[in-house]
C-alpha cells in the first residue's frame, strides 16, 4: 500500500493516498484511526451516542485487532499494548488458506461482540447497511435468506483496496454458495463500487467458462449459469459488458460469442484463465473460541 506521513495526526499515523468519491452522507466521526491508519469515514456509522451524541466526532480510534474504539487517546494506546488478539488470528474458523490469503468464517451468535464492533466499523465506508449485530475486509451472509442471497453486504477496508481482495471475498461466497446448495448472488441493489466488483468478477468467470467450451459448440446462458452458479440475468450483464456478441445471429437464432474478441478483453483488463479462488485452498472448519468485542475499559 502506498501511504505517506500525516504530520498532523497523532501517533504518527499513516494516510492511504486514495480519496473515494465524496458520499451524499454526512459522516459523524470525521477521523478514524485503525491501528496506526489514519482512514476518513464515507458514512455515519450507529456509534454509541454519549460518543457521537449528534455532533460529529473529530477523532475515533480503533483496535486493528478486536475493533475495540474510543474516542480517547491516552485509552487507545494503552489497549494496543495489551489486547488479547495483538498475537492471536481472528476468532472463527479458518475456512480458506491460499499463500497469504486466509479468510476466517465467524458465527455473530457466536462472537457477537467482535461481529458488532467490526459492522459497526464496517458502517463507516457503507451506505446503506444497517448493522446492529491482520482484517483487511470481509463479506457477511444471512443464514436464512428469503432471496437466496449469497452474500448480504462485502466490504474491504479502504486502506487494503485495489489488490483484488475484493474478487477473492466475492469468489469465495460463490463457492461457499455452491457446497451449501444456494444458487443466487448479492443482496441488491448493488452500490456502485459493488456493482463494479461484481461486474469485473461475473466478466472474469464467464470468460473462463467460454474459453473451456469447444470450438462452435452451442452453449445457453443457462448453461453458463450452472457452470459458474452466476444468475442468467447476471451472465447476460457480462457478456454485454464485454462486448464481445457478435450482431449476425446463426440459423437458429442464436448469438455468436467472438472468442478472439473475448480474448481480446482478458488481454486489456488483466484477466487470468486461472480461477480466482483455489478450491483445494477450502478447508475444514475448526472450531475457535468466545472473543470479546467492546468499547475499551479503563
Amino acid at each position: 500500500m502506498a501511504a505517506t506521513m500525516v504530520s498532523a495526526s497523532p501517533l504518527n499515523i499513516l494516510s492511504p493516498n486514495r480519496t473515494p468519491n465524496k458520499p451524499q452522507m454526512e459522516p459523524n466521526v470525521a477521523n478514524v484511526v485503525l491501528g496506526n491508519l489514519h482512514v476518513k469515514p464515507w458514512y455515519p456509522s450507529f456509534y454509541p451516542e454519549d460518543m457521537v451524541s449528534g455532533r460529529k466526532t473529530e477523532w475515533l480510534y480503533v483496535c486493528q485487532w478486536c475493533f475495540r474504539y474510543t474516542s480517547e487517546i491516552v485509552k487507545f494506546s494503552a489497549h494496543c499494548k495489551a489486547c488479547p488478539l495483538k498475537d492471536e488470528p481472528p476468532p472463527g474458523e479458518v475456512v480458506y488458506d491460499k499463500a497469504d490469503y486466509i479468510i476466517h468464517e465467524l458465527d455473530g451468535a457466536d462472537h457477537r461482540l467482535y461481529a458488532q464492533n467490526l459492522s459497526l466499523f464496517s458502517k463507516l465506508f457503507l451506505e446503506t447497511k444497517s448493522v446492529f449485530f491482520d482484517v483487511v475486509g470481509f463479506f457477511s451472509k444471512e443464514k436464512m435468506s428469503w432471496d437466496n442471497n449469497n452474500v448480504a453486504c462485502i466490504l474491504v477496508f479502504p486502506p487494503w483496496q485495489r489488490r483484488g481482495l475484493g474478487q477473492i471475498l466475492i469468489g469465495a461466497s460463490y463457492e461457499f454458495g455452491k457446497r451449501e446448495g444456494r444458487f443466487g448472488g448479492p443482496e441488491r441493489p448493488l452500490s456502485a463500487l459493488g456493482r463494479k466488483g461484481y461486474i469485473g468478477f461475473w466478466c472474469g468467470e464467464v470468460h473462463r467458462f467460454l474459453l473451456r467450451a469447444p470450438l462452435k459448440r452451442m452453449v445457453a446462458v443457462r448453461d453458463i449459469s450452472e457452470g459458474t452458479f452466476i444468475m442468467q440475468e447476471d451472465v447476460v450483464a457480462a457478456l454485454k459488458e464485454m462486448d464481445v456478441l457478435e450482431k449476425r445471429k446463426t440459423a437458429t437464432g442464436s448469438i455468436v460469442v467472438n472468442k478472439s474478441k473475448l480474448r481480446a478483453w482478458a488481454d486489456r483488463h488483466g484477466v487470468s484463465r486461472e480461477p480466482i479462488v483455489d478450491v483445494d485452498a477450502f478447508v475444514e472448519a475448526e472450531g475457535d473460541e468466545e472473543d470479546e468485542g467492546s468499547e475499551m475499559e479503563e
